[in-house]
């Protein structure tokens, strides 16, 4: 199943989790009730001291993440753990270009390879200045997805025709976090992705319920939640994993 074709062969709910919050052991618990819950892609977020792309929720894992000694290599050796147990299951990485360029290109995009990693999201890498990091993603054989924001209407056919694996399609404008309310031009901007590229189009930012999963889902090929996953781990830290398994059921329920 670890390929983008897979994870997009119906209906996908992608979820995102910080990798290190509360600890690293944590983390890997929490991995395998999502994949128990049937989530169809696991972002694994390396985190960053200044998340720019996040709200409140996600940014506060990231410190608790980085106090509890998370650091990258950390983050590889878990990957290596949960891959044991799950040889098969899809995972990207989601994290800024400032751990990644500081990691090196190179060494970063060839642990991810080892690990099966299928690619990475960096949210604060623009579209015209991603041709280095994609350039070295390449030669391991990792995708680098793009982001389309509402505002990107000038620049979708661009970036629509470059992309690979998957488009992230941000709901709205502002930072992570869940919302009640979404750019009610979605649709459209999915259509319009559709006319350059055949690349799967998922929606993320603010999704916390299955009803928007749902609504999401009849207008793309899938939905991510990120914050109201990392929300529940706020709330109950290490006993996260059940609450966790309960919540990712419920959204992949909503796919179908």
């Amino acid at each position: 199943m670890n390929n983008f074709k897979d994870v997009f062969s119906k209906k996908a709910f992608i979820g995102f989790i910080t990798a290190g919050d509360p600890n690293i052991e944590c983390t890997i618990k929490f991995v395998d009730k999502m994949i128990e819950a049937g989530v169809s892609l696991i972002e694994i977020g390396i985190p960053f001291s200044d998340p720019i792309a996040e709200g409140v929720v996600i940014s506060k894992a990231d410190i608790r993440a980085l106090k509890s000694g998370t650091t990258t290599d950390k983050i590889f050796d878990m990957m290596a753990v949960i891959r044991k147990k799950h040889p098969d299951f899809p995972f990207v990485f989601m994290t800024y270009l400032n751990p990644v360029f500081s990691y090196g290109y190179d060494n970063f995009f060839k642990k991810s390879k080892q690990l099966g990693m299928l690619g990475i999201i960096i949210p604060d890498m623009p579209f015209e200045e991603s041709q280095e990091a994609k350039k070295v993603a390449k030669k391991y054989d990792q995708k680098v997805i793009s982001l389309i924001a509402p505002t990107s209407e000038n620049r979708i056919k661009k970036i629509a025709e470059n992309a690979e694996g998957f488009i992230y399609l941000v709901s709205s404008l502002g930072v992570t976090g869940v919302r009640s309310e979404f750019n009610k031009n979605l649709e459209n901007i999915v259509k319009e992705i559709k006319k350059y590229t055949d690349i799967p189009v998922a929606i993320g930012f603010g999704i916390s319920n299955p009803e928007a999963v749902k609504n999401m889902c009849k207008i793309s090929d899938g939905a991510i939640v990120g914050s109201a996953i990392v929300r529940i781990v706020e709330e109950h830290l290490e006993d996260s994993s059940q609450y966790i398994y309960d919540f990712c059921k419920s959204m992949v329920e909503a796919t179908k």
